[in-house]
């Protein structure tokens, strides 16, 4: 295979060539290209034997043909060159939300859709960090069950907003009070906002989760009301569900539909970010019945593999199946 990183110096990127590496798969890739900004231009990644060195993004460079390239640089770096790499007739998996809703392009979690990619070329839609892990968690009960609501609240790790939220956390906690990403102090604190607020009242990474999972479940009746919140942790998404279904179960029903479900695990233990770090299973812990059809559940998972790097390299394995590239 012919495969190409655009963002290769950034958290997800570099979680993309790590992941090559532990899934055996640079052993497939023939040639591998490694594109970023100016800045990043020169600079010597190794992977599995080898060193690569980065090249700056380029439209001509997005011309050439590959099997597969993988954008995480941005929803303008993606609006602007992956159009120019798909036309060219290539396979992009996009982890910025650029492309998320737009009508005619895939939104993939490959555990529950992956078919839609049989016979597809062109661009496919990474879901958003939460998102993913709390579709995958919900993915047989709502298959089994039918669910109507969903009520949840996140509590989601500065990773997610990349290595300048990783350095300011750090650089706090160090005793640097400065504040240059988030709009509050982060070490010590929790931010109920991340991203704009819009008209509705919710934040846009809100929007993000009611939307995507609607898209994914392929299912516009569903109803989803999300709380995102930024808390001083390094690595893991948190998230607390509570969720009514049309049709009733008992806790165990539920316990053996979400061990069916491939990459997550349950637990009788509850599990925290520091236990989730660097593994790609999405972990429910504390389930809860209520009331008849009404159900809280504790999901936790990796959001740079998880959340991005695994599920986009698990879209690019499953495409791969089954359109035997």
């Amino acid at each position: 295979m012919k495969v190409a990183v655009v963002g290769a110096t950034g958290e997800v990127g570099r979680m993309f060539l790590r992941l090559f590496e532990e899934y055996n798969l640079i052993n497939e890739i023939q040639e591998l290209r490694l594109f970023a900004s100016e800045r990043s231009k020169g600079q010597k990644i190794k992977v599995g034997s080898k060193h690569y060195i980065v090249e700056k993004l380029e439209e001509e460079k997005m011309k050439e043909k590959y099997d597969y390239i993988l954008f995480s640089a941005g929803g303008s770096v993606s609006e602007k060159f992956a159009p120019i790499a798909e036309k060219a007739g290539n396979v992009v998996i996009d982890n910025s939300s650029f492309f998320r809703m737009k009508e005619n392009i895939p939104l993939v979690v490959p555990e529950i859709n992956g078919d839609i990619l049989k016979g597809y070329k062109g661009i496919i839609a990474n879901p958003n960090c939460s998102t993913i892990q709390m579709v995958l968690a919900l993915n047989n009960i709502y298959r089994s069950l039918i669910i109507k609501e969903i009520v949840v609240s996140t509590y989601q790790a500065v990773s997610g907003a990349g290595n300048k939220g990783l350095m300011e956390l750090i650089n706090q906690q160090q005793g640097n009070t400065e504040i240059k990403h988030f709009p509050r102090m982060i070490n010590n604190n929790v931010i109920p906002i991340i991203g704009d607020i819009l008209e509705s009242g919710f934040t846009k990474e809100e929007e993000k989760m009611i939307e995507e999972t609607k898209k994914i479940f392929d299912d516009k009746k569903i109803k989803i009301y999300p709380t995102t919140v930024r808390v001083p942790v390094l690595y893991g998404h948190s998230e607390s569900i509570f969720f009514r279904t049309e049709k009733d179960a008992s806790v165990d029903e539920l316990i053996e539909l979400i061990e069916k479900t491939p990459n997550v695990k349950y637990s009788e233990e509850y599990i925290s970010p520091i236990e989730v770090a660097g593994t790609d299973y999405t972990y429910v812990s504390r389930l809860r019945k209520p009331e008849e059809k009404t159900f809280l559940m504790w999901v936790i998972a990796d959001n740079i593999r998880v959340g991005a790097a695994t599920n986009a390299i698990s879209i690019l394995l499953k495409h791969k199946e089954l359109n035997s590239i």
